[in-house]
């Protein structure tokens, strides 16, 4: 499959797309061949999004041989899938970096290259941006070309819609590039994917265009009238051989395709085609995902996004050993509680490995839904199923609950239906950084009416409290946990119920205290050991309920006159730190001193969670410091 070592490679000679341009049309596919490779190898050491890359490997070439970037902007719908993107553009030599602290980060980034021109780790982004690049380009009297690269699974969106149906309207002049893999992360659903799959599948359709195609250009060229009948009777073919029409031209595209994305020729010639057109054009292009890699292209599910390194040769993950995942802990929690509640389904847009469902599918698989890429049409039906007196649990990963906030708002909580969220990656999520971060959940969830709003300190707890999720029937409540292995703490012999609202004191103290949730419960303990051999007795609470507070505690530490820390890996702006204030600034207290240690208004970008804690200074050693400060008196602290 690969060039032998020692061999000349043009891959050695692209510094930018002027390189890439220098070279015959016959060299691209050993090319192609050449940045798999290098993809293979590379991300076997770092980790990152195999498959989606391998996939798009000739697509990326044939945009960058034909246009000219940045002056053409591509827009990649999500910025995982433009590795390739990368490498062509002169970042080939920080792909050691990929992923890891000061290195090239794992999305699109427009802060580190020109041939960056859209930003994007959430899906359906592309089309809205592209006709406003379209729009733009137009009333700047510019002459460029805007070009769109989206997945079939990012359809699913509810915007990506919203843009077609804006895109046809427009009637401007920009292409809409369809990478139709036939996935997203995990295989797509829905009525888009099936219409697809038939214009795919559809042989009768395609030879005949083909056939057609092929005898008009056997008809010597008599004028633009003889032209313009030749492009009716194609429209009409398509319309009376696929059975369903051509849905993108009825959003006033013109549609070419399905193109075969790993012949380089082909795709030329389909982008020069739809640039004679003048207006919107969708390209129908066909990829495998995974492409050239056998474990990927068997299993492209599994390696759409690798965490770490893996054995090329194999394909063995190298795994970290010790405790589970908290979403494997969640997982196998909701099977267990399922297999006793015939009422539980769950609910997922389009993670169903990715959330830990997989086990629940294969377990109960007709309560398992997988809506695709549609976060607020999940929500809104998960409101309805509760209604319906089920007990639906929506798993989502924090940064894509962000999506969904006005239906959370709108149709859940002001309708106080009985909803559990289950929120992965909520906090540090490492190296996929800064468009992923689960850190604003607890700011815009806890000032939602009717939400109860919770957090882990162990997966015990964790499965402790998916269990009073379940069991409790007076509205939304959500549980949020980290992107992290567990800890290895046993299990309770059977799930127990938590009070809701109750904190518990897990270490006692009478000089501060330290309110900390989730992972930072483990650093509040660790800073109140730095802190007992100087002298200090620091209590340490497990806030784990952000809302409601545990109001009776609270107003036990301000009779106690404690200087308290608040630790929180979540927004410092609208947290539990902010909860606490709000507390004691609306009850009559006086001068409680509260100090805050969370995520500051920054937008944290990728490395490792440990790394970005210590970027944050969400570490035992800075809450120490804080507690030292807090303590010590101004007089003392002078000396």
């Amino acid at each position: 499959m690969w060039r032998k070592r020692g061999t000349p490679l043009l891959l050695e000679r692209i510094n930018g797309p002027s390189d890439l341009k220098q070279l015959s049309l016959a060299e691209l596919p050993q090319l192609a061949e050449e940045i798999r490779r290098f993809l293979i190898e590379r991300l076997s050491v770092t980790g990152g999004h195999l498959a989606p890359n391998l996939g798009v490997v000739e697509l990326t070439l044939a945009l960058h041989y034909l246009y000219n970037s940045p002056d053409d902007k591509f827009i990649f719908d999500v910025g995982h899938q433009a590795y390739v993107h990368k490498m062509l553009t002169g970042r080939m030599d920080r792909f050691h970096t990929l992923r890891q602290k000061g290195g090239l980060c794992g999305f699109v980034k427009r802060g580190e290259s020109e041939h960056d021109v859209w930003e994007a780790g959430h899906s359906s982004t592309s089309l809205s941006a592209a006709v406003g690049m379209a729009i733009a380009r137009d009333l700047k009297g510019e002459d460029h070309r805007v070009i769109a690269v989206i997945g079939d699974g990012a359809l699913t969106g509810g915007m990506a819609l919203e843009a077609l149906n804006h895109i046809g309207h427009e009637k401007r002049k920009l292409t809409v590039v369809l990478n139709d893999n036939e996935m997203s992360i995990a295989p797509n659903v829905g009525a888009i994917h099936n219409y697809l799959g038939k214009v795919r599948s559809d042989r009768t359709y395609r030879k005949a265009k083909d056939e057609l195609e092929w005898l008009l250009r056997k008809v010597p060229a008599i004028g633009g009238k003889l032209a313009k009948t030749a492009e009716r009777v194609k429209d009409s073919l398509k319309y009376l051989i696929t059975p369903d029409g051509m849905l993108f031209e009825e959003f006033g595209l013109k549609y070419f395709g399905p193109v075969d994305g790993h012949d380089i020729g082909k795709l030329l010639e389909a982008f020069r085609h739809a640039d004679s057109v003048d207006g919107p054009v969708l390209l129908h292009v066909l990829t495998t995902k995974g492409k050239g890699y056998t474990p990927a292209e068997q299993d492209s599910h599994k390696w759409h996004g690798v965490s770490g390194a893996y054995k090329i040769e194999s394909g063995q993950l190298i795994k970290p050993v010790g405790p589970p995942m908290y979403t494997e802990v969640f997982g196998n929690a909701l099977i267990e509680l399922a297999q006793q509640d015939e009422r539980i389904v769950a609910v997922t847009p389009a993670m169903p490995g990715g959330s830990g469902l997989l086990g629940f599918d294969a377990k109960f698989p007709g309560r398992m839904f997988d809506v695709g890429i549609a976060e607020q049409h999940a929500a809104t039906m998960c409101a309805a199923l509760a209604m319906e007196g089920l007990k639906p649990v929506f798993a989502v990963y924090s940064t894509f609950l962000q999506r969904a906030y006005d239906q959370v708002v709108h149709d859940i909580c002001r309708h106080n239906a009985n909803v559990v969220f289950a929120i992965d990656r909520a906090g540090f999520v490492g190296a996929d950084g800064e468009t992923h971060q689960g850190v604003y959940d607890m700011a815009f969830l806890r000032h939602i009416p009717n939400m109860v709003l919770m957090m882990p300190k162990d997966e015990n707890e964790l499965r402790n409290m998916l269990y009073t999720a379940l069991q409790y029937d007076d509205g939304p409540i959500a549980v949020r946990y980290p992107r992290e292995q567990a800890l290895g703490v046993p299990y309770d012999a059977e799930p127990a119920a938590i009070p809701i609202g109750s904190w518990e004191t897990v270490r006692e103290g009478d000089s501060a205290a330290i309110l900390a949730i989730g992972p930072m419960v483990t650093v509040a303990q660790e800073a109140a050991e730095f802190l007992k051999r100087e002298g200090m007795n620091v209590r340490v609470v497990n806030a784990r309920f952000v809302k409601p507070l545990d109001e009776a505690m609270l107003t036990q530490l301000a009779g106690e006159h404690f200087p308290i820390l608040v630790l929180e890996e979540g927004a410092e702006a609208g947290g539990l730190g902010s909860a606490v204030l709000e507390f004691y600034a609306r009850e009559p207290f006086q001068n409680v001193p509260v100090r805050i240690l969370g995520v500051p208004d920054v937008f944290v970008e990728h490395a490792t969670i440990k790394e970005q804690r210590q970027m944050t200074g969400l570490t035992a050693e800075q809450a120490a410091q804080r507690i030292r400060a807090a303590v010590v008196r101004p007089k003392q602290r002078a000396t």
